[in-house]
């Protein structure tokens, strides 16, 4: 298990949300409403041919972000 960010996950990978930076705190708060939380496990479906968008699986949703937008969360990749 290796602590680092989002959007230096692999495809297949099972993430662990640690936490999300406060800033910029639009993005924080809509990251909340897709159901990235803290605590929350997210599932790395599948990289766009350039790496932008990434899908994630988040509990029962699928949700697209970009890397930049994955920068700011931490997770412990399992």
């Amino acid at each position: 298990m290796s602590k680092t960010t989002l959007s230096q996950a692999s495809s297949g990978d099972r993430c662990l949300v640690l936490d999300i930076a406060p800033e910029p705190a639009e993005l924080r708060s809509r990251l909340y409403s897709l159901g990235i939380i803290p605590g929350s496990v997210v599932k790395l479906l599948r990289l766009a041919p350039l790496g932008d968008p990434m899908q994630l699986k988040v509990g029962g949703s699928f949700v697209s972000i970009r890397k930049s937008e994955a920068e700011i969360i931490s997770v412990e990749i399992q």
